[in-house]
């Protein structure tokens, strides 16, 4: 079945982010004398809600990860006021696919005003039909929910859109929609056990523009 839509993460894979994520969780942990042990890059990225919640309170030793959560997103908020890095390959991708006609998503795990402000920042808010957050959907990745809800909004079916993700947790949220998964690794290497889980995977947007030939 050819793909009519393409949905997009946003920490990552449209803009370079998700280190600005990291640099932060870890600039807390050391202002509680703390540092967060192996395994937290992988078990944080692509997750929100209560799943993130659970991630802060397993690595920072904390009963609840509320407010260690509100504070990394407001001090990321801060940081990307004034500029947004956007990744290789972003412009180019988002051109081939409005001239193949696909509707485009971004769906991400971040607030939904961050990723309207990112986008704006970014020049890129006109590309997106819609916009899907984290908060709008009962379970984060790596539930399928995001998804689903952004296809259906989209008017296609799951198997009909492409989704684009850097994170192994957002992979496996993409594979059990029912999508057409693209993995743009970021920050790690896809593990042996996710390449399963994707349709492809390239080395940037720019790779995917020019090889998937919609």
């Amino acid at each position: 079945m050819k793909c009519r839509g393409a949905i997009f993460d946003m920490d990552g894979l449209l803009f370079d982010t998700e280190q600005v994520y990291q640099d932060t969780w870890h600039e807390i942990a050391a202002e509680r004398s703390m540092i967060l042990g192996e395994g937290f890059l992988e078990a944080i990225s692509g997750t929100s809600g209560s799943r993130m919640c659970q991630v802060i309170e397993n690595y920072y030793h904390v009963p609840d990860g509320t407010d260690i959560m509100k504070e990394c997103l407001e001090r990321v908020r801060k940081k990307l006021e004034f500029h947004v890095p956007v990744k290789k390959g972003v412009f180019e991708i988002l051109s081939a696919f409005e001239k193949a006609g696909l509707r485009m998503a971004v769906a991400s795990s971040a607030p939904f005003e961050q990723i309207r402000a990112n986008l704006r920042t970014a020049g890129l808010e006109s590309h997106f039909d819609i916009l899907v957050s984290g908060s709008e959907v009962a379970h984060g990745k790596p539930a399928p929910d995001i998804f689903q809800c952004a296809a259906g909004r989209l008017g296609f079916l799951p198997e009909e859109c492409f989704v684009f993700e850097d994170s192994e947790n957002g992979i496996r949220a993409g594979h059990a929609a029912g999508c057409v998964t693209v993995m743009i690794p970021d920050l790690m290497a896809p593990s042996p056990e996710i390449v399963p889980y994707c349709s492809h995977i390239f080395l940037d947007l720019l790779q995917a523009s020019k090889q998937l030939g919609v």
